[in-house]
Protein backbone atom coordinates (compact mmCIF):
# COMPACT_ATOMS: atom_id res chain seq x y z
CA UNK A 1 0.00 0.00 0.00
CA UNK A 2 1.54 3.32 -0.79
CA UNK A 3 1.22 7.01 1.25
CA UNK A 4 -0.54 9.59 0.26
CA UNK A 5 1.15 11.34 3.12
CA UNK A 6 2.47 15.33 3.92
CA UNK A 7 4.75 15.13 7.00
CA UNK A 8 6.43 18.55 8.06
CA UNK A 9 9.14 18.91 10.04
CA UNK A 10 11.08 17.67 8.85
CA UNK A 11 13.01 18.44 7.17
CA UNK A 12 15.06 20.39 4.84
CA UNK A 13 16.89 23.17 6.73
CA UNK A 14 19.52 22.18 8.90
CA UNK A 15 17.26 21.89 12.33
CA UNK A 16 14.75 18.77 10.93
CA UNK A 17 12.71 15.64 11.58
CA UNK A 18 12.99 15.51 9.27
CA UNK A 19 11.03 14.70 8.01
CA UNK A 20 10.85 14.38 6.29
CA UNK A 21 9.90 11.34 6.48
CA UNK A 22 8.44 11.62 2.86
CA UNK A 23 7.92 15.36 3.35
CA UNK A 24 6.15 16.77 6.68
CA UNK A 25 5.83 20.00 5.38
CA UNK A 26 8.30 22.74 6.46
CA UNK A 27 11.12 22.46 8.88
CA UNK A 28 11.53 25.47 11.35
CA UNK A 29 14.68 27.47 12.73
CA UNK A 30 13.53 27.90 16.12
CA UNK A 31 17.15 28.96 17.73
CA UNK A 32 18.92 31.19 15.40
CA UNK A 33 22.07 30.74 16.02
CA UNK A 34 21.93 26.84 16.03
CA UNK A 35 21.23 27.21 12.33
CA UNK A 36 24.41 29.48 11.10
CA UNK A 37 22.22 32.81 11.77
CA UNK A 38 25.28 33.55 13.73
CA UNK A 39 29.21 35.04 13.44
CA UNK A 40 30.23 33.45 16.92
CA UNK A 41 32.29 30.41 16.77
CA UNK A 42 31.73 27.43 18.84
CA UNK A 43 29.37 24.76 19.34
CA UNK A 44 25.80 24.59 19.60
CA UNK A 45 23.77 21.17 20.91
CA UNK A 46 19.97 21.35 20.23
CA UNK A 47 17.19 18.63 21.54
CA UNK A 48 13.92 19.10 19.60
CA UNK A 49 10.38 17.55 19.96
CA UNK A 50 8.47 18.03 16.74
CA UNK A 51 4.29 16.39 16.48
CA UNK A 52 2.79 16.03 13.55
CA UNK A 53 -0.39 14.40 13.54
CA UNK A 54 -1.86 13.86 10.07
CA UNK A 55 -5.90 13.36 10.90
CA UNK A 56 -7.05 15.25 7.72
CA UNK A 57 -7.96 13.65 4.54
CA UNK A 58 -7.05 16.26 2.21
CA UNK A 59 -7.77 16.41 -2.02
CA UNK A 60 -6.56 18.88 -4.36
CA UNK A 61 -6.50 22.06 -2.39
CA UNK A 62 -9.65 21.38 -0.27
CA UNK A 63 -10.91 18.69 2.75
CA UNK A 64 -11.11 15.27 0.90
CA UNK A 65 -14.91 14.78 0.49
CA UNK A 66 -16.56 10.88 0.54
CA UNK A 67 -17.14 11.55 -3.71
CA UNK A 68 -13.36 12.51 -4.04
CA UNK A 69 -12.72 8.82 -1.94
CA UNK A 70 -15.07 7.11 -3.87
CA UNK A 71 -13.94 8.18 -7.12
CA UNK A 72 -10.41 6.92 -6.42
CA UNK A 73 -11.25 4.55 -5.04
CA UNK A 74 -13.69 3.36 -8.27
CA UNK A 75 -11.43 4.27 -10.59
CA UNK A 76 -8.25 2.84 -9.01
CA UNK A 77 -5.88 5.73 -8.07
CA UNK A 78 -6.03 4.49 -4.62
CA UNK A 79 -6.09 1.22 -2.90
CA UNK A 80 -7.08 2.43 1.25
CA UNK A 81 -8.42 5.08 2.67
CA UNK A 82 -5.83 6.48 5.19
CA UNK A 83 -7.39 7.08 8.51
CA UNK A 84 -4.39 9.24 10.51
CA UNK A 85 -0.35 9.27 10.69
CA UNK A 86 0.71 10.89 13.77
CA UNK A 87 4.58 11.29 13.99
CA UNK A 88 6.94 12.27 16.77
CA UNK A 89 10.05 13.38 16.24
CA UNK A 90 12.96 13.57 18.70
CA UNK A 91 15.88 15.11 16.69
CA UNK A 92 19.50 16.06 18.07
CA UNK A 93 21.37 18.69 16.36
CA UNK A 94 25.07 19.42 17.09
CA UNK A 95 25.96 22.78 15.17
CA UNK A 96 29.40 23.88 15.11
CA UNK A 97 31.02 27.16 13.72
CA UNK A 98 34.70 26.51 13.12
CA UNK A 99 35.45 30.13 12.92
CA UNK A 100 32.87 33.40 11.50
CA UNK A 101 33.24 31.67 7.87
CA UNK A 102 33.27 27.77 8.26
CA UNK A 103 30.70 26.16 10.30
CA UNK A 104 29.15 22.47 10.39
CA UNK A 105 25.48 20.61 11.05
CA UNK A 106 24.43 17.38 12.27
CA UNK A 107 21.13 16.42 12.34
CA UNK A 108 19.78 13.00 13.98
CA UNK A 109 16.29 12.05 14.62
CA UNK A 110 14.61 9.19 16.01
CA UNK A 111 11.41 8.62 14.62
CA UNK A 112 7.73 7.59 16.54
CA UNK A 113 5.39 6.95 14.39
CA UNK A 114 1.50 5.91 14.45
CA UNK A 115 -0.64 4.98 11.18
CA UNK A 116 -4.10 3.68 10.61
CA UNK A 117 -5.06 2.94 7.22
CA UNK A 118 -8.57 1.15 5.67
CA UNK A 119 -7.72 -1.19 2.56
CA UNK A 120 -10.29 -1.42 -0.55
CA UNK A 121 -12.86 -4.29 0.76
CA UNK A 122 -11.24 -4.42 4.00
CA UNK A 123 -13.74 -3.66 7.39
CA UNK A 124 -10.79 -3.60 9.43
CA UNK A 125 -7.99 -0.83 9.42
CA UNK A 126 -4.68 -1.84 9.34
CA UNK A 127 -2.24 -0.70 11.90
CA UNK A 128 1.62 -0.20 12.14
CA UNK A 129 3.45 1.41 14.89
CA UNK A 130 7.52 2.52 14.68
CA UNK A 131 10.40 3.62 16.68
CA UNK A 132 13.14 3.84 14.62
CA UNK A 133 16.63 5.59 14.02
CA UNK A 134 15.64 8.19 11.02
CA UNK A 135 17.78 9.47 8.22
CA UNK A 136 20.73 11.33 9.31
CA UNK A 137 22.01 14.90 7.57
CA UNK A 138 25.33 16.47 7.64
CA UNK A 139 25.78 19.95 6.26
CA UNK A 140 28.98 22.38 5.56
CA UNK A 141 28.28 26.45 5.58
CA UNK A 142 30.25 29.24 4.44
CA UNK A 143 29.51 32.53 4.70
CA UNK A 144 32.72 34.55 3.60
CA UNK A 145 31.54 36.31 0.99
CA UNK A 146 31.11 39.79 2.37
CA UNK A 147 32.64 41.13 5.32
CA UNK A 148 30.02 41.22 7.13
CA UNK A 149 29.31 37.15 7.10
CA UNK A 150 25.91 37.09 7.27
CA UNK A 151 25.28 35.65 3.86
CA UNK A 152 26.10 31.74 3.33
CA UNK A 153 25.72 28.51 1.72
CA UNK A 154 24.78 25.20 2.58
CA UNK A 155 26.16 21.86 0.93
CA UNK A 156 25.42 18.68 2.42
CA UNK A 157 23.86 15.03 2.36
CA UNK A 158 20.88 13.08 3.55
CA UNK A 159 22.17 9.50 4.72
CA UNK A 160 20.09 6.71 4.33
CA UNK A 161 20.10 5.45 7.96
CA UNK A 162 16.61 5.08 8.45
CA UNK A 163 14.70 2.02 8.23
CA UNK A 164 13.02 0.90 5.08
CA UNK A 165 11.63 -2.56 5.45
CA UNK A 166 8.77 -2.21 8.78
CA UNK A 167 5.59 -3.69 8.11
CA UNK A 168 1.73 -3.86 9.88
CA UNK A 169 1.38 -4.38 13.14
CA UNK A 170 -1.93 -5.49 13.15
CA UNK A 171 -5.26 -5.86 10.98
CA UNK A 172 -6.18 -7.31 7.57
CA UNK A 173 -2.78 -6.18 6.39
CA UNK A 174 -0.33 -7.39 9.40
CA UNK A 175 3.06 -8.99 8.26
CA UNK A 176 2.89 -7.01 5.18
CA UNK A 177 5.43 -3.92 3.85
CA UNK A 178 4.14 -0.39 5.28
CA UNK A 179 3.77 2.13 2.67
CA UNK A 180 7.95 3.10 1.34
CA UNK A 181 7.17 7.00 2.30
CA UNK A 182 5.72 5.55 5.74
CA UNK A 183 9.34 4.43 6.45
CA UNK A 184 11.58 5.74 8.83
CA UNK A 185 14.83 6.33 5.66
CA UNK A 186 13.68 7.06 2.20
CA UNK A 187 16.63 4.22 1.15
CA UNK A 188 18.38 7.75 -0.48
CA UNK A 189 21.30 9.24 -0.34
CA UNK A 190 20.55 12.88 -0.77
CA UNK A 191 22.20 16.20 -2.35
CA UNK A 192 20.76 18.94 0.03
CA UNK A 193 22.14 22.44 -1.34
CA UNK A 194 20.98 25.74 -0.26
CA UNK A 195 21.61 29.74 0.81
CA UNK A 196 20.80 31.91 3.53
CA UNK A 197 20.94 35.86 4.70
CA UNK A 198 20.43 36.98 8.14
CA UNK A 199 20.63 40.88 9.14
CA UNK A 200 18.86 43.34 11.19
CA UNK A 201 16.02 45.85 10.09
CA UNK A 202 15.84 48.14 12.75
CA UNK A 203 16.56 48.35 16.49
CA UNK A 204 15.36 45.15 18.48
CA UNK A 205 14.57 43.19 15.13
CA UNK A 206 16.54 40.64 13.26
CA UNK A 207 15.16 38.98 9.65
CA UNK A 208 16.23 35.70 7.69
CA UNK A 209 15.62 34.05 5.07
CA UNK A 210 16.71 30.58 3.52
CA UNK A 211 15.88 28.54 0.52
CA UNK A 212 17.21 24.80 0.38
CA UNK A 213 17.09 22.02 -2.13
CA UNK A 214 17.11 18.61 -1.78
CA UNK A 215 17.21 15.66 -4.29
CA UNK A 216 17.72 11.84 -4.10
CA UNK A 217 21.18 10.73 -5.58
CA UNK A 218 21.12 6.41 -4.92
CA UNK A 219 18.20 4.96 -4.32
CA UNK A 220 17.05 2.25 -3.07
CA UNK A 221 13.85 -0.30 -3.72
CA UNK A 222 13.01 1.16 -6.55
CA UNK A 223 11.91 3.89 -4.67
CA UNK A 224 12.78 7.62 -5.28
CA UNK A 225 11.25 9.87 -2.77
CA UNK A 226 10.22 13.47 -4.73
CA UNK A 227 12.85 16.42 -5.36
CA UNK A 228 11.62 19.39 -2.63
CA UNK A 229 12.30 22.86 -2.21
CA UNK A 230 12.00 24.87 0.92
CA UNK A 231 12.07 28.48 1.44
CA UNK A 232 11.72 30.14 5.00
CA UNK A 233 11.69 33.43 6.21
CA UNK A 234 11.42 34.82 10.34
CA UNK A 235 11.91 37.85 11.87
CA UNK A 236 12.46 38.56 15.91
CA UNK A 237 12.28 40.72 18.32
CA UNK A 238 15.03 41.20 20.78
CA UNK A 239 14.33 44.31 22.49
CA UNK A 240 12.50 42.11 25.84
CA UNK A 241 15.85 41.04 26.79
CA UNK A 242 16.07 37.10 27.80
CA UNK A 243 12.23 36.39 25.69
CA UNK A 244 12.43 37.02 21.73
CA UNK A 245 9.16 36.41 19.98
CA UNK A 246 9.52 35.21 16.47
CA UNK A 247 7.29 34.80 13.55
CA UNK A 248 8.42 32.94 10.04
CA UNK A 249 6.67 31.90 6.96
CA UNK A 250 7.50 28.43 6.20
CA UNK A 251 6.71 27.09 2.50
CA UNK A 252 7.81 23.42 0.82
CA UNK A 253 7.09 22.56 -3.21
CA UNK A 254 7.34 18.87 -3.42
CA UNK A 255 7.58 16.64 -6.58
CA UNK A 256 5.63 13.30 -6.42
CA UNK A 257 7.48 10.29 -5.59
CA UNK A 258 8.76 7.40 -8.87
CA UNK A 259 9.74 4.05 -9.22
CA UNK A 260 7.67 0.77 -9.22
CA UNK A 261 7.48 1.09 -5.28
CA UNK A 262 5.87 4.58 -4.99
CA UNK A 263 2.73 6.45 -5.30
CA UNK A 264 2.83 9.51 -8.07
CA UNK A 265 -0.37 10.22 -7.94
CA UNK A 266 -0.68 10.69 -4.38
CA UNK A 267 2.31 12.10 -3.02
CA UNK A 268 3.52 15.60 -3.89
CA UNK A 269 1.89 19.01 -3.30
CA UNK A 270 2.74 22.63 -1.86
CA UNK A 271 2.37 23.54 1.55
CA UNK A 272 3.07 27.15 3.40
CA UNK A 273 2.56 28.02 7.22
CA UNK A 274 2.57 30.34 9.71
CA UNK A 275 4.64 29.72 12.55
CA UNK A 276 4.71 31.76 15.52
CA UNK A 277 6.92 31.14 18.37
CA UNK A 278 9.28 31.77 21.48
CA UNK A 279 12.87 31.72 22.40
CA UNK A 280 13.45 32.10 25.94
CA UNK A 281 17.13 32.42 27.36
CA UNK A 282 17.61 30.89 30.76
CA UNK A 283 21.19 31.89 30.96
CA UNK A 284 24.14 33.30 28.56
CA UNK A 285 24.24 29.20 27.40
CA UNK A 286 20.74 27.89 27.64
CA UNK A 287 17.35 28.72 25.71
CA UNK A 288 14.08 27.00 25.48
CA UNK A 289 11.81 27.43 22.47
CA UNK A 290 8.26 26.49 20.96
CA UNK A 291 6.63 26.99 17.95
CA UNK A 292 3.22 26.28 16.30
CA UNK A 293 2.81 25.64 12.55
CA UNK A 294 -0.79 26.54 10.96
CA UNK A 295 -1.35 26.13 7.69
CA UNK A 296 -2.61 28.35 5.28
CA UNK A 297 -2.59 27.18 2.10
CA UNK A 298 -1.90 23.11 1.06
CA UNK A 299 -2.42 21.80 -1.77
CA UNK A 300 -1.79 17.63 -2.74
CA UNK A 301 -1.69 15.61 -5.80
CA UNK A 302 -4.01 13.22 -5.16
CA UNK A 303 -5.22 11.78 -1.93
CA UNK A 304 -3.20 12.63 1.50
CA UNK A 305 -3.46 12.77 5.06
CA UNK A 306 -2.41 16.23 6.31
CA UNK A 307 -1.62 17.90 9.47
CA UNK A 308 -4.64 20.63 11.11
CA UNK A 309 -1.54 22.22 12.68
CA UNK A 310 1.94 20.83 14.44
CA UNK A 311 4.49 22.07 17.45
CA UNK A 312 7.74 22.23 18.68
CA UNK A 313 9.74 22.38 21.54
CA UNK A 314 13.35 22.36 22.24
CA UNK A 315 16.21 22.95 24.38
CA UNK A 316 19.10 24.81 22.83
CA UNK A 317 22.87 24.61 24.84
CA UNK A 318 25.91 26.34 23.61
CA UNK A 319 29.31 27.19 24.41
Amino acid sequence: MYTKSLLVVGSLLLTTPAFACSSCGCTLSPVWENQGMTTQAGLRVDVRYDYINQDQLRHGSGVASSADVNNALANGTVGETEQYTKNQYYTLGLDYLLNRDWGVNLQVPYINRDHATLGAGDTDNSYSKSNDLGDIKLMGRYQGFFPDAKTGVILGLKLPTGKTNEVFNSGPMAGGLLDASLQAGTGSTDLIIGAYHFNTIMLNVDWFAQVLYQIALSTRNDYRVGNAINANVGVRYTGWGDVMPQLQINAQQRQSDSGLNSDPLNTGGKLVYLSPGLTVKVSDSVKVYGFVQLPVYQYVEGLQLAPRWNASLGLNFGW
